[in-house]
């Protein structure tokens, strides 16, 4: 028997409070362990957006997609926060099966055994129907990338994937939605570890001149990264992510501002929990850059962050 009476996961929005603000600055002016480096994030992702000529990149893994955090991001995007993300491809599975079905909240707890035999997914504490999940992906992606072949796009880089994803969604609930509307670039660097990247292949499989152009995406990235006067990133969690920002970033002496939200540790020398100084003996991070690093799971925090940035830009708007 499966679970009863669930609830839906609800994106969460956010908007500029003028108590939120003064929330995280007593934070920080309270001097204690991560309070005051959630108020030093939030400081710096304002001042990395009001700075002019400064790009801003997001990067994230694909879980918070499965949380209300989608919501906050959607909201980055949409307030101008955000001009370069580049994520896993976790994300096109997640949005798609969020924007077209529901998933459930549950508990770290259940029963695993018993969810799949009724027939869920369990990510976290998040349930997701498994007919929400890989048969909704494949109804959604094999006639969108028949589309595009028909159309004579037998090479795609996946940031035309994303915005073709975010085009055929249509849905103001979508991440890529936004992203796409808003001329945010979408770069999946590891495009075929996840349910989009298996249609992918299937696809190939029967088209086999069909191609994901990710030489083409890196062009894109060198050629942003060379004309950006500064650059900035907020980097949630880990992996592939967060390592082609920090990249890319190398190759013009570093980021301007960092601010990295993890719950990885360091000691492992695992790129999740390097923080923000390792990455200046690369030369991914300016050695006088602004940095912090916050350890927090980012669901519990970016409404924070994010609302205080949005503040800030509302009151420059206003002055």
């Amino acid at each position: 028997m499966g679970p009863r009476n669930l609830v839906r996961v609800k994106d969460i929005h956010v908007s500029g409070s003028a108590d939120i603000e003064a929330l995280v600055d007593s934070m920080g002016a309270g001097g204690g362990f991560m309070a005051r480096n959630l108020s030093e994030a939030a400081r710096i992702l304002r001042v990395m957006s009001d700075t002019k000529g400064c790009v801003k990149f997001l990067s994230f893994p694909a879980a918070p997609i499965a949380t209300g955090m989608r919501g906050v991001l959607i909201d980055m995007i949409r307030e101008g926060l955000v001009d370069v993300i580049v994520t896993a491809s976790g994300t096109l599975d997640h949005d798609i099966a969020r924007t077209k079905a529901s998933y459930y909240q549950g508990s770290f707890s259940m029963n695993d055994a018993e969810l799949y035999e009724a027939g869920y997914h369990r990510l976290g504490n998040v349930l997701v129907p498994m007919p929400s999940y890989g048969p909704l992906i494949e109804k959604s992606v094999r006639p969108l990338l028949d589309g595009l072949y028909r159309a004579g796009k037998k090479s795609v880089t996946t940031e035309e994937l994303s915005a073709a994803i975010g085009r055929d969604l249509g849905s103001s609930m979508s991440l890529l939605y936004w992203a796409q509307k808003m001329k945010v670039p979408v770069f999946i660097p590891g495009i075929m570890d996840g349910a989009v990247g298996s249609q992918i292949w299937l696809f190939a499989e029967s088209h086999r001149d069909f191609r994901v152009d990710v030489i083409g995406d890196e062009r894109r990235l060198s050629d942003i990264v060379s004309d950006a006067g500064k650059t900035g990133a907020l980097v949630i969690g880990g992996g592939i992510s967060k390592h082609h920002v920090l990249w890319w970033n190398q190759f013009r002496g570093g980021l301007d501002y960092a601010v990295y939200v993890t719950t990885a540790v360091e000691y492992d020398g695992s790129l999740s929990g390097a923080q923000v100084r390792e990455a200046v003996s690369w030369g991914k991070v300016k050695s006088k850059a602004k940095t912090t690093t916050l350890y927090a799971d980012a669901t519990t925090v970016l409404p924070l962050i994010v609302s205080y940035a949005m503040t800030g830009r509302k009151r420059q708007a206003k002055g």
